[in-house]
């Protein structure tokens, strides 16, 4: 071979090389920026996401006290029933009892 040609051969065996090692070194640098501002992009919209989530789990434990809180007084009145069976019998018999006091005066 010539002494140009194979210069010529050397010199981009060595620039190729050379390109190689240089995006090696730089490209974890490189995918760190582009991760950091990813990161820096995505956070606010990220924070809001969390904030509204947030907001509506408050409402939605709000709703499920409200729900719990009517199943248990809707529980409570069906167990009262017996109560104003008891009163009602109650207010039959006192209705009675005034109407033979009300017939024995006569």
């Amino acid at each position: 071979m010539e002494e140009p040609e194979m210069q010529l051969k050397v010199k981009k065996v060595t620039d190729k090389f050379t390109e190689s090692m240089y995006v090696l070194a730089n490209e974890p640098s490189v995918a760190l920026y582009r991760l950091q501002e990813h990161v820096r992009r995505s956070l606010p919209e990220l924070a809001q996401h969390k904030a509204d989530m947030q907001s509506w789990e408050e409402q939605s434990q709000g709703a499920i006290y409200t729900v719990e809180y009517a199943c248990s007084a809707i529980k409570n009145m069906k167990d009262s029933c017996v109560y104003f069976k008891s009163i009602d019998g109650l207010l039959r018999n006192a209705i009675a009892v005034k109407e033979q006091l009300n017939s024995t005066r006569r």
